[in-house]
């Protein structure tokens, strides 16, 4: 009471309305501040998250909340009653039985739960007799032989460690004595070699080179473990020397390299991804790019291009013929890789997915609304992926379609109600900023939903670099790209790629230029299988 009687307010009206008004202007001043240290936080705890869920986090892109998805789309569920989402749904009591018949055939297949080894017909077979000693078949009782009545069998799956052989050539000459002493000349022949080695006068034969290839592109292996497994098997190479020969299988390959791009490039639809690939330099490395270009069903090949920096001049250069659709993600540099030279650039809907889910936790809600109906886009996709084109491209329009329009009018409606720095406010712009290119796949029933295809590749990537840590050279980084691309075309065709490199290495240098089509991975397999 006393604190009001202290204040003197004024008695004129105009002079209070200015007082209240430059009050009022305070608070929203005050409440504007509070709003953005808020938003502030919101973001900072969200790039912690995303942070800790990179490092210790599953890798999957999950939501961390398991709810009963259908209970989401409360409110725009009499939109979908036409056309209902294929959500996830509870286990099943079927589905229960099957699960624990899978468990009780894991319980049988022997302890500890190990799994019943099945077809092994495939595996050489080399037979153990074990038999009594002569000295102890005759009978202990009365002395007679006894006879055989009977065999216990079993079997067990062996390793045998891969070794080392010297492979001594000796080539024959042979000449005509009675023409040398006519002054004929002696007709001197040398026998020629069977197998032509793969580097001239060089130790390493094809099936070594295959393995050192396969091993590092393939397997990820880096070069100083295979090193040190060559010296435990009786061969001290240095990695130099087994650089030096993927260098010169990559000289050798380059033909094909070559005509797979050529190929690729003449795809309707490419999907294309990059990850960084550190290069040596004399100070410090320098962030290098290693880019990948997967080609269509009719011309299946993955590529892969090294260049010293994520500057589009190398995708530019790369896809300087290409006139169809490019899948790719939201980097910028594609802008002016596609504008002006016929190109469709296409979105990546797991990209704009994952933005909701590392954004869980800032607002949980509208992640798992978000998250639930891009799903639902992908239920579709699933069930279509063995359908004709036509078929898609109906299903698309009649299923996808509706969807899509859904998550437009959901994100406009979350764009209005989140604040401008709110973490999640990011990941609506990015899917609103990609609209053009996410909805691509409606009107080319041949354009993926995704650039997963794309990714993977790149994973595997990420697996070699970080078993080598660096690329020695621009050279080196473009041996990379050439092997990877070859080791990689032949996982998409399930080619062996010791086998494929081995016949690869001793054919290749002698095949004239018009045959060297046949010698692409899946022509290989091709004619392999045919000629079985």
């Amino acid at each position: 009471m006393d604190d009001a009687a202290a204040i003197e307010l004024p008695e004129d009206v105009d002079a209070l309305k200015a007082l209240c008004a430059m009050l009022m202007s305070h608070v929203a001043e005050k409440d504007a501040s509070l709003a953005h240290r808020d938003a502030k936080i919101a973001w900072l705890e969200a790039q912690l998250l995303k942070l800790c869920k990179r490092l210790y986090g599953p890798r999957a892109d999950r939501l961390s909340t398991v709810v009963e998805l259908g209970q989401l789309l409360l409110e725009f569920a009499t939109q979908l009653e036409a056309r209902p989402l294929e959500l996830p749904t509870e286990v099943s009591a079927a589905d229960d039985d099957r699960a624990d018949a899978r468990r009780l055939d894991a319980k049988r297949s022997g302890a500890h739960g190990r799994r019943r080894i099945a077809d092994l017909e495939h595996l050489p077979v080399r037979t153990v007799e074990h038999d009594l000693p002569d000295a102890e078949k005759p009978c202990k009782c009365c002395g007679q032989m006894r006879t055989r009545i009977g065999c216990e069998e079993s079997w067990q799956v062996e390793f045998i460690p891969g070794h080392f052989e010297r492979w001594h050539h000796r080539r024959h000459t042979y000449a005509c004595r009675d023409c040398d002493r006519e002054g004929l000349g002696g007709q001197v022949e040398t026998a020629p070699r069977k197998d032509a080695s793969a580097i001239d006068k060089g130790m390493a034969g094809p099936g070594l080179l295959a393995f050192v290839v396969t091993s590092k592109f393939a397997d990820y292996l880096p070069l100083y473990r295979l090193e040190n497994i060559f010296s435990r098997n009786g061969l001290d190479l240095s990695r130099s020397t087994l650089s030096t020969w993927c260098r010169d299988v990559a000289e050798i390959a380059m033909p094909i390299y070559r005509r797979m791009a050529d190929r690729v490039r003449s795809s309707r639809v490419i999907g294309t991804d990059d990850t960084v690939m550190p290069l040596l330099e004399k100070e410090k490395t320098r962030q290098a790019r290693m880019w990948v270009y997967l080609g269509d069903d009719s011309h299946p090949y993955t590529v892969f291009d090294f260049t010293p920096s994520r500057a589009r001049d190398g995708p530019t250069k790369f896809l300087k013929d290409f006139c169809g659709t490019l899948v790719a993600d939201a980097y910028g540099g594609y802008d002016g890789i596609v504008a002006g030279n016929g190109i469709t650039r296409a979105g990546c809907w797991a990209h704009a997915r994952r933005k909701f889910v590392d954004l869980e936790k800032s607002e949980p809600g509208i992640a798992r609304e978000a998250v639930t109906l891009m799903d639902a886009l992908f239920a579709v996709e699933r069930s279509i992926r063995e359908a004709t084109p036509d078929a898609r491209a109906e299903v698309r329009r009649d299923r996808s379609g509706p969807i899509v329009e859904m998550i437009r009018g959901r994100l406009e409606h979350w764009k209005g109600v989140l604040l401008p720095k709110h973490p999640m406010a990011g990941a609506v712009q990015y899917a609103l900023n990609q609209w053009s290119e996410l909805t691509v796949f409606l009107n080319d029933s041949e354009v993926p939903i995704d650039n997963n295809a794309s990714e993977r590749e790149m994973k595997r990537q990420a697996l070699n670099r970080k078993n080598s840590l660096i690329v020695g050279s621009p050279c080196g980084g473009e041996t990379a790209a050439i092997l990877s691309s070859l080791t990689s075309s032949c996982r998409r065709h399930g080619v062996d790629p010791q086998v494929y490199l081995t016949q690869l290495l001793v054919n290749l240098p002698k095949t004239p230029a018009e045959e060297l089509d046949h010698w692409l991975p899946d022509e290989w397999q091709r004619r392999q299988a045919d000629s079985e």
